[in-house]
């Protein structure tokens, strides 16, 4: 029975749902490691309200699902690939699951190589950066993915500054020409259409944002604000990526401080490594006439 208070907005999922696919292509093994959120809609108003659960699809019986899809995914695959597919069997195998939402981080493991040949079957991880993928897939077969990246560690020890700001008497910050710029990039990217190869458009995607973030290796490029070059990350993915329509970032401003140690002076070379507080800066950068989407990270 239904009470006073509407109850607009519900679901159900399960979180944290670990899982490895090995491929085995002859001698060569192919490894990854995935953390699964899933997350259904279904109309399960009577369980929330009457405490009657008719209908719904448990959360254990969730976390099963993620097995056996990656079970069935024979053939090398994507995280999106597999999450597209996991969204898709929620939405077709359960009546009244309308909507299927399927999160889903990979861990960085990588091929290892020794004495520059790699190995059939080592990995090693490497690096913090873990790839995610959102996905969505509902009972009209429309399927929305939202490829990313979060950790994404990127310092450079010069070619950035900050000068010009609004100064107050509350303001300590000089002007700066010269000074360290660290970040730990967690970005999203929409997809208006879906890419002929998930992994090739997330690995340009990367260089995107690693090209406009360094500039070239030999003298680098300027950087007048966290803010600049995280537009310019932003407009390096969308050249890139042509099935991207929209792009999240969120950059912290790592503060890496000059430091005069005892009985000597500061030249450029003994900061103080901090990691907070810090600054914190968000935007989203969108192809004209694109809507901005909103991260699910």
């Amino acid at each position: 029975m239904a009470g006073p208070y509407p109850l607009p907005v519900h679901s159900h999922g399960k979180s944290r749902v670990r899982v490895s696919r090995v491929w085995r292509e002859g001698d060569v093994h192919h490894f990854c490691e995935w953390s699964v959120n899933t997350m259904l809609e279904s109309p399960m108003e009577h369980s929330f309200i009457n405490g009657e659960n008719t209908g719904m699809t448990a959360t254990d019986t969730q976390k099963n699902t993620v097995y056996i899809v990656a079970k069935r995914m024979s053939q090398r695959c994507s995280v999106d690939e597999y999450a597209i597919a996991l969204a898709q069997h929620f939405v077709k195998t359960y009546p009244l699951v309308t909507k299927a939402k399927v999160f889903v981080e990979q861990k960085p493991w990588k091929r290892v190589a020794i004495g520059g040949q790699a190995h059939d079957h080592g990995y090693a991880l490497e690096g913090s950066e873990i790839r995610t993928t959102y996905v969505t897939a509902d009972k009209a077969g429309k399927v929305e993915v939202t490829g990313g990246v979060k950790e994404m560690s990127v310092l450079k020890t010069t070619q950035s500054g900050y000068v010009g700001f609004l100064k107050d008497e509350y303001t300590m910050l000089p002007d700066s020409t010269d000074r360290i710029l660290a970040t730990t990039v967690t970005s999203t990217w929409k997809y208006s259409t879906l890419p002929p190869c998930f992994d090739a458009a997330f690995n340009a995607a990367k260089a995107g944002i690693v090209e406009k973030f360094y500039g070239p290796c030999k003298g680098g490029v300027y950087s007048p604000s966290v803010q600049y070059t995280l537009h310019q990350m932003g407009t390096g993915v969308l050249d890139k990526v042509p099935q991207i329509e929209s792009i999240f970032f969120n950059c912290p401003n790592l503060h890496f401080l000059p430091c005069a140690p005892v009985t000597a002076t500061f030249n450029n070379d003994v900061y103080v490594a901090t990691s907070e507080p810090h600054g914190n800066i968000e935007a989203v950068v969108t192809r004209k006439g694109a809507v901005a989407h909103t991260s699910k990270l």
